[in-house]
């Protein structure tokens, strides 16, 4: 068996691969005038939800890992901003916007339950 980093363990880093799967697939279907825009930009934040978080689990100093946990929450928020942002633009429907919350309130209840868990760490 091939040896696991910490991060991959982690439901919250696994749940947020199938963000980045959501967003690809939505942005996907956009206009291509928005190949440079809202969608490289949607892109990009969701990848580094999962992205920060991989960053900070390999920190060695907790305070680190919860910075890094923050940047990955300030980016979850910003892809969910952006879906809204492609609701009002006719790209996407509610109900891609409903599907995703799904998917953006479990990652932050979990991301909010790991900062937590490192912060006990640290008393």
């Amino acid at each position: 068996m091939t040896h696991k980093y910490n991060f991959e363990k982690l439901e919250v880093w696994q749940d947020s691969r199938s963000l980045v799967k959501l967003v690809y697939s939505y942005t996907e279907k956009f206009p291509s005038k928005e190949n440079y825009g809202l969608s490289l930009q949607m892109r990009r934040a969701a990848i580094s939800v999962s992205s920060n978080i991989a960053e900070g689990m390999g920190r060695v100093s907790d305070k680190e890992q919860i910075h890094f946990l923050e940047i990955s929450y300030g980016s979850l928020m910003e892809t969910y901003c952006q879906l809204f942002l492609a609701l009002d633009l006719g790209y996407i429907s509610q109900e891609n916007i409903e599907k995703a919350k799904l998917i953006v309130d479990e990652i932050a209840n979990k991301l909010n339950a790991l900062s937590r868990s490192i912060k006990r760490r640290l008393e």
